[in-house]
């Protein structure tokens, strides 16, 4: 008996934990607290086997036809010469267009033509993760982006260039931070999804 009050009580305990890192999600995302505890239920019952370990993909964590859609063509690019003309001794080598440093992690640092997603505007792209608009550049027109990666190789390997729906999960505001940026990939309720990003292109 007390074996299943014990139970009970770590079961109500993880769920007010999670609430509690829901409504901290909801303050940065606009996404509510319930809606991610749901989806975050369901990604868990439908999660796929990883490496011996079992990890729910992000791409299945979600209902993301609730989200504004737009069908681009993403292609990678990276902080090199061969992308921006900059080499590592150019003061602003790895600097985006909105102050802060290219970044691949669970929220990237992506490149759109601002008149169609303003600096700020966070988009998931299936199979990248959640980009963040950071950057501009002077051949991306309309319905283009470009996703960041660290390498070359990174580029040719794991993306290439695209045609992808993308959701918009957040509206930018024409503005981002080096700290806006950082709370958004220290999220705990996302931490799940993480490594799915930061390792697969390291491996």
């Amino acid at each position: 008996m007390s074996k299943t009050k014990n139970w009970i009580k770590r079961f109500a305990m993880s769920v007010l934990f999670i609430m509690a890192l829901g409504a901290t999600f909801q303050s940065i995302s606009g996404v509510s607290a319930k809606t991610l505890i749901i989806q975050f239920a369901s990604a868990i019952s439908s999660s796929k086997e990883v490496s011996g370990t079992t990890q729910p993909l992000l791409e299945d964590a979600f209902d993301w036809s609730k989200y504004p859609k737009h069908t681009v063509t993403a292609t990678g690019y990276t902080a090199g010469f061969e992308s921006t003309g900059k080499r590592q001794n150019h003061p602003e080598y790895g600097i985006t267009f909105s102050g802060v440093k290219v970044k691949r992690d669970l929220f990237s640092t992506i490149a759109a033509d601002l008149t169609v997603f303003p600096i700020g505007t966070i988009l998931f792209i299936p199979g990248y993760g959640y980009g963040v608009v950071a950057d501009k550049g002077g051949a991306i027109k309309g319905n283009e982006l470009d996703l960041y990666y660290e390498t070359v190789e990174d580029v040719y390997e794991h993306w290439g260039k695209k045609q992808v729906d993308v959701y918009v999960v957040q509206n930018g505001n024409g503005k981002i931070t080096e700290e806006q940026l950082q709370a958004l990939n220290e999220d705990k309720t996302l931490q799940v999804f993480r490594q799915q990003y930061i390792s697969s292109e390291k491996r």
